[in-house]
């Protein structure tokens, strides 16, 4: 199980993991559950280059189509292609194998997010 107190969140909803200077970025269970079942997943091509608070992708649901925005900048270095092919994975493990990308960043690209509570007061509000 994921440890979501070591983890960043922002606004739009995006966790995102730090690992030196790599970053996995997904959604929360809350905006999975919000969005209801998810049932498309699109996504940047490895090697994009990607602003932060830019749309970088679309999740597709049963309820609704949301925009994915990069809580970061950097380079994608890897796609979930599971969560592509089989999207249901964003909503049965959203902090596990529901990961959506990951980007290499600069030292201080963290600074500025959500830390848990903060992201869990925002929720509440």
């Amino acid at each position: 199980m994921t440890d979501l107190a070591a983890l960043h969140y922002t606004e739009e909803h995006e966790w995102i993991a730090a690992d030196g200077d790599t970053v996995t970025i997904g959604i929360t269970d809350y905006a999975a559950e919000k969005l209801g079942d998810v049932v498309f997943v699109e996504l940047p091509a490895v090697g994009t280059e990607v602003t932060a608070g830019a749309v970088v992708g679309e999740i597709e649901s049963t309820k609704s189509v949301g925009e994915l925005y990069a809580p970061v900048s950097g380079t994608v270095v890897e796609i979930n292609d599971a969560a592509v092919d089989d999207p249901s994975l964003v909503n049965a493990a959203p902090f596990e194998g529901g990961w959506l990308l990951k980007v290499a960043v600069a030292a201080g690209a963290l600074d500025g997010l959500l830390d848990r509570d903060a992201y869990v007061a925002l929720t509440e509000g």
